[in-house]
């Protein structure tokens, strides 16, 4: 499938960024009838785990499990990940092809504590918010016509930043699982210490829990979101643990 207009358009800084940090949102959105494309700014190629070739491969399994389409990816340089203006402009360029009306990326600001926000994720969210603006120009030369992106949202909160918002991933939890799981090298390696699946399930019913749901993803929003039906913040009825 080539590029064309999708609903959502989801960037990550590494191969299973998307995932990890809204792939459940992702299997959600396809199943109730919408579209989404998700690409990644760098191969990954520093990860203890695979190599370019095993990670494209394991990428392009995830997004059919997720049934999302999977843009070219760039190769900005894993763990060398910067903002410039042409890499603004070359994502501006991928906005206008794509057409979101919804666009998800990495909390941009570096977090406080001993465990700080990976560069990468960082500079990935910098690089796309001032991309949704050159998006947006009349005057940036391109063959494209200009998009305006309604809402950018953000996944992989630091642990002092609040959700604006939690999407209930309970029935597509399992899916979002299997595209995890689909990232062999990273997730299903025996070379690997820890068990990060445990730590995404973990984190994933902390998330739930804030909603009252099982399992979450949390998002933020750095601008207030207009409501046409205050009803419709209630349509997703909260799991209220009995008395």
């Amino acid at each position: 499938m080539a590029d064309t207009n999708y609903d959502v358009l989801a960037i990550g800084a590494h191969p299973d960024d998307v995932e990890v940090g809204c792939g459940g949102t992702l299997c959600r959105l396809v199943a109730q009838g919408h579209s989404a494309a998700i690409t990644f700014l760098t191969e990954g190629e520093m990860g203890t785990g695979g190599n370019i070739e095993i990670r494209r491969q394991e990428a392009r399994d995830a997004a059919k499990i997720m049934g999302v389409y999977l843009s070219p990816p760039y190769d900005w340089g894993d763990t060398q990940l910067t903002d410039t203006y042409q890499r603004r402009v070359e994502i501006a360029q991928l906005i206008r092809r794509i057409r979101p009306k919804i666009l998800l990326c990495p909390y941009p600001q570096i977090a406080t504590g001993r465990r700080q926000s990976h560069p990468d994720h960082v500079a990935t969210g910098v690089i796309c918010l001032n991309a949704v603006n050159i998006a947006a120009l009349k005057k940036l030369e391109s063959e494209l016509e200009p998009h305006r992106v309604m809402r950018v949202f953000h996944y992989f909160l630091p642990q002092a930043v609040s959700p604006s918002f939690v999407v209930d991933i309970t029935d597509y939890y399992e899916r979002w699982m299997d595209s995890l799981k689909a990232h062999r090298s990273q997730f299903q390696n025996p070379d690997k210490d820890g068990d990060y699946l445990f730590y995404l399930e973990t984190m994933s019913r902390a998330y739930g829990q804030m909603a009252r749901c099982k399992y979450g993803q949390g998002f933020y929003s750095a601008e207030p979101v207009a409501i046409d039906d205050l009803l419709d913040l209630v349509k997703v009825a909260p799991q209220v643990i009995p008395k």
